[in-house]
């Protein structure tokens, strides 16, 4: 026999030996149905963003069994799917007034990726300057291990879709990817951002007709801005060409760790729906398509690129709850110390307007702002509280507490509160407030001091 024929003949043997077992594993499955259950918690935690996350963590290291739904498909909302990577502020006039299980995860990040951090002891000219840059995808890892390890049941893609409290317990309908969920639970967080639970509960939402702008947050490359004619380029390009290309020498240079990014507005960005986020983040990333095209017909930009894109649209502004009680302009940049006062908000008065310069309003030297407990418990509700930006605050308020480093410490208050409540029995408002703030301290939290 032939070279040839034998290695066909080899050849044709090999494949008559292996095709039978492929073809074996073939079989028809039954059809798609979607699988219900019914599961029970103490705490369910709707929503792993920034408060979300820190209060899902809390409750599980309280012995608490808890449930997270988020319905996209990490943790850690507007710090890493919306990419504002920098949470702030941990600290106010030298020293720390927020710290806890969020600051515990920032530190992590910022130690496992070699990153440097400001100088907190020095008050900068500055508040951005106080911000702490991490590394996003990092942080998600380290979210979802330590809500792992806390025993958090982790339930990615899903939404509830029907809420009803009967007989002292919240009974949640849940929809997710094939799976159809009664959750049957004592106390629920609502960390949506959006106060959508707090609503479909039936409680008292607030808003504003006309709504801060959100951010699609971007990366640029491919050109040298030191090189740039801007003279050729109209001045309103110039910032978004600035920001993205600062050189690493300068970067090293600084006194923490900055990464460059820029952003495209997009006028009433709301996240409450599917349909409204939908269209925000077509309009964000249409807007960004434009100005890329754009930029490459200047001089010098014939290469830039779009060298990163955040997945979703961040969100400023949508719903707050009608608490028992609502913070106050005035409330935040007194420093005003409730009595069931259980964390700080640092940040200045910060509303973004489009077509418009930021309004902002700092807080006066050594002012640091409290948050009571009232204000993260809807009015008439039962075994209910919220965390994040629908705190119950009037608009100025709101758009000082809705930064990471202010929800964080409102979720970590909002999980004591429930976990209490859940052991005693009782609404959260029915907690001894001295109980949570002990069990608060116990977790690293900074309580805000009697004056």
């Amino acid at each position: 026999m032939k070279r040839r024929s034998m290695l066909k003949s080899m050849g044709a043997v090999s494949l008559g030996m292996v095709t039978p077992s492929f073809a074996k594993g073939e079989s028809l499955v039954a059809p798609y149905k979607v699988k219900e259950e019914s599961i029970t918690t103490e705490i369910l935690v709707v929503g792993g963003g920034t408060a979300g996350t820190i209060a899902a963590i809390q409750a599980g290291r309280a012995g608490a069994e808890t449930i997270l739904i988020e319905s996209g498909s990490q943790l850690g909302g507007t710090t890493t799917t919306g990419g504002v990577a920098f949470p702030g502020i941990f600290h106010a006039w030298g020293k720390q007034i927020i710290g806890g299980i969020g600051w515990e995860l920032v530190m992590d990040c910022v130690e496992l990726n070699g990153d440097k951090l400001p100088n907190f002891s020095k008050v900068p000219d500055s508040h951005w300057k106080h911000q702490v840059t991490i590394n996003g995808p990092l942080y998600t890892l380290l979210a979802e291990e330590k809500c792992l390890e806390a025993g958090v049941d982790i339930r990615y893609y899903e939404s509830p879709t029907q809420i009803e409290f009967k007989k002292g317990k919240w009974i949640v309908e849940s929809v997710g990817k094939g799976t159809k969920t009664t959750i049957v639970c004592n106390q629920i967080i609502d960390c949506t951002g959006n106060a959508l639970i707090a609503s479909m509960a039936g409680y008292g939402v607030l808003r504003e007709k006309d709504t801060q702008p959100g951010s699609l947050i971007f990366r640029l490359g491919g050109y040298n801005y030191d090189s740039l004619d801007l003279t050729k380029i109209p001045e309103k390009y110039h910032r978004v060409l600035r920001q993205n290309m600062l050189e690493n020498s300068k970067r090293e240079s600084r006194e923490h760790t900055y990464v460059p990014y820029s952003y495209v507005y997009v006028p009433g960005a709301d996240s409450t729906t599917s349909e409204v986020h939908t269209k925000a983040n077509n309009e964000g990333r249409n807007t960004l398509l434009k100005l890329v095209r754009t930029l490459k017909t200047f001089p010098g930009c014939e290469n830039l690129k779009l060298v990163d894109l955040k997945t979703e649209t961040a969100v400023r502004e949508t719903y707050r709850i009608d608490g028992l009680y609502k913070m106050n302009k005035d409330d935040y940049t007194s420093g005003k110390v409730f009595d069931d006062a259980i964390s700080h908000s640092f940040y200045p008065i910060d509303l973004h307007r489009e077509g418009k310069s930021i309004y902002q309003e700092f807080l006066k030297p050594d002012v640091v702002a409290c948050i009571p407990l009232r204000s993260l418990i809807p009015k008439q509700s039962r075994n209910f509280l919220v965390a994040g930006r629908c705190v119950s605050s009037d608009r100025l308020a709101n758009s000082a507490l809705r930064v990471q480093a202010s929800c964080m410490g409102m979720g970590q208050a909002a999980a004591v509160a429930a976990v209490l409540a859940s052991k005693q029995g009782v609404s959260p408002e029915q907690v001894d407030i001295n109980e949570i703030k002990e069990l608060l301290k116990k977790h690293g939290a900074i309580v805000p001091a009697q004056k």
